[in-house]
């Protein structure tokens, strides 16, 4: 049946169309500032802060690490840090796996 009908064959691009290289161009860089945006600056803002925050603690600051325990700062150095969480109860850990610095009087009765 299809030795009746003869086959079409395109002229050529439709005017106006985009080239097909160009496409791929503009669709990796759209994909690379969707990276940019969405992954890579928010993770480097989260690292800037958290270093802040480490280089920023002293004695008597009130923390949360990353575990969930509260404690309060009592003696630190450049990569640990100790916490009295509860009476005579002091923990050390090291110091990045502090997450959060709380507000003063947070704690109470230790």
């Amino acid at each position: 049946m299809s030795f009746f009908i003869s086959p079409a064959y395109a002229e050529g691009a439709a005017p106006g169309g985009m080239d097909p290289s160009m496409f791929n161009l503009v669709f990796l860089v759209g994909f690379g500032l969707i990276f940019y945006f969405f992954m890579w600056r928010p993770q480097a803002k989260r690292a800037k802060d958290h270093k802040t925050l480490l280089s920023g603690l002293s004695k008597g600051d009130e923390v949360i690490t990353a575990g969930g325990i509260l404690g309060k700062v009592i003696r630190l150095n450049d990569d640990y840090v100790v916490l009295e969480v509860s009476g005579d109860t002091e923990l050390t850990f090291q110091k990045t796996h502090v997450s959060a610095a709380l507000p003063k009087g947070t704690i109470k009765e230790i």
